[in-house]
């Protein structure tokens, strides 16, 4: 099992910190989440399955392939991930160049973590239409595809359309791995047929199952990673891995200050190589 570290529930002075020790102790991945812009209209703003905002408007916000590249220069190993990005919310050429810069300086250690979106306000402001963004993302990854693998791209679809364009440098990794998040049907079909995994919501062992079965229905077999910020001892991980499941995002803190200590404690318990110094 590898198991990732979830910056975004910490504050941002904590990040490098937590990056730099999870390197250490023998984590596999650190993941930034990321919204573009939020709107201080919070019409738009109800959590799905809620009645409350699911943003604050002063929240600050990063560009997260960015603050990745920083981390790459303080980290040596571990692997650097989105979960998730709002790829189709920039224009193909943006997200496809912002990776694979982020693959280059991390010497292939970039993770596409891609969502649709729940957030209406921000595709508003960008002025996309919300009730596309499924489709839209679905031709950005085809097109994000073709950019990092082929010498000369053209594109005519529904979203996007360009004259042959050169795209170099490629990413050093072969195939960078894209993984896609969300839980509806539309999410779990993308995960199965266009990308290269599925990443969960917070779940528990009982009630990720049912997800788990949808995707396998549809074809998925990609990596699954799943929050599991409940994880309660290593005996349980040998059933997440029973379910398909190769890669843990674990939160063994409870408060923000404690989390590279925790952080230790969790590597003690469930056996994590910590690599050797170079």
């Amino acid at each position: 099992m590898k198991y990732g570290v979830p910056l975004g529930l910490l504050h941002p002075a904590a990040w490098k910190d937590v990056a730099v020790a999870a390197d250490e102790l023998g984590f596999e991945s650190v993941w930034l989440p990321e919204h573009l812009v939020f709107a201080t209209d919070l019409s738009t703003a109800a959590y799905p399955g809620t009645s409350e905002p699911g943003i604050k408007p002063g929240t600050p916000l990063f560009d997260a392939p960015a603050y990745l590249c920083w981390l790459a220069a303080c980290t040596s190993r571990v692997r650097l991930g989105t979960a998730v990005h709002l790829l189709a919310l920039r224009h193909p050429f943006v997200s496809a160049r912002a990776f694979a810069t982020l693959d280059l300086v991390s010497s292939g250690r970039a993770v596409c973590g891609v969502g649709a979106g729940w957030y209406r306000g921000e595709w508003d402001a960008v002025g996309l239409g919300f009730a596309d963004r499924g489709a839209r993302l679905d031709e950005v990854i085809e097109v994000t595809r073709r950019l990092w693998s082929e010498p000369a791209v053209a594109h005519s679809g529904r979203f996007y359309s360009f004259a042959e364009v050169a795209f170099e440098p490629k990413p050093v990794q072969h195939r960078l791995p894209i993984l896609c998040g969300g839980e509806s049907r539309a999410a779990l079909r993308r995960a199965a047929r266009l990308c290269d995994g599925w990443i969960s919501m917070p779940h528990t062992l009982e009630s990720i199952r049912p997800q788990l079965d949808r995707l396998a229905a549809l074809g998925g077999t990609g990596s699954v990673t799943a929050h599991a910020y409940e994880l309660g001892a290593p005996e349980e991980v040998a059933s997440w891995a029973a379910l398909g499941v190769d890669r843990l995002i674990v939160r063994p803190w409870s408060r923000g200050r404690d989390a590279v200590a925790r952080l230790e404690s969790f590597a003690d318990a469930y056996g994590l190589e910590r690599p050797a110094r170079l």
